[in-house]
């Protein structure tokens, strides 16, 4: 079994302004982000992560900073897990972008849609989780942690919750959140958190069938899906 802990980057001045971020070069957390990033990293220091990856963007490094620091790991950047890529929506305002025809195919029907000269949200998926099967199987019996990006996690989690990509709106991920998989060798699955932003107690049990201790899931705040 492989513990994968989805944490979603920090605060930034984007996600504050309500405009996609995508693939822009410079998007550092700011200072709320970077206190966010520090707590998440207080929150999972309990933990024995034996890996940590993220996406190769800088608000996801950045946030991974402290929690590499705090486990003496290396951050591993996988692009595979990088964020959507908008193409022609990036920098733009999501009351802007709302105001498209598009913009309700997002919300209601995105297995079907290609951003303008990006990509399609199927594809983000796809390769989203074939790079996770590849680190479950490469951490068997361990805890590992991945920093993304909102919409990235929501689509890993409606893939092995057995959600159809044109429901995954409905799931939420906040900044700096903790989302975890239990995914076992035998290819079974588990959600034991979702857009999580209390403390964290994971433990392999005794034997693969006994559920592992796992306290509730705190209430968080729902929002609008910013990157």
């Amino acid at each position: 079994m492989t513990y994968i802990l989805l944490l979603r980057h920090g605060q930034n001045d984007l996600v504050e302004k309500h405009q996609l971020a995508g693939w822009l070069p410079d998007v550092h957390l700011n200072a709320g982000g970077q206190e966010q990033a520090g707590a998440l990293a207080a929150r999972l220091a309990h933990l024995a992560l034996s890996a940590l990856y993220s996406s190769p963007l800088p608000r996801c490094m950045e946030t991974a900073g402290p929690i590499a620091q705090g486990h003496n790991l290396a951050i591993q950047a996988v692009p595979e897990l990088g964020e959507v890529r908008y193409g022609a929506w990036e920098g733009q305002k999501t009351d802007e972008l709302a105001k498209l025809p598009a913009w309700q195919q997002v919300q209601h029907f995105p297995s079907r849609l290609r951003f303008p000269a990006g990509e399609a949200l199927r594809e983000v998926q796809f390769r989203a989780v074939q790079a996770l099967e590849g680190l479950a199987e490469r951490h068997q019996q361990a805890i590992i942690a991945v920093v993304s990006h909102a919409d990235l996690i929501k689509l890993l989690l409606a893939h092995y919750l057995g959600v159809h990509i044109d429901l995954f709106q409905r799931i939420v991920i906040a900044p700096a959140s903790a989302s975890v998989l239990d995914l076992t060798a035998s290819g079974t699955v588990r959600i034991l958190r979702i857009n999580d932003d209390g403390p964290l107690a994971l433990t392999f049990p005794a034997e693969e069938a006994t559920p592992p201790a796992v306290e509730p899931p705190a209430a968080t705040d729902a929002g609008i899906a910013e990157t």
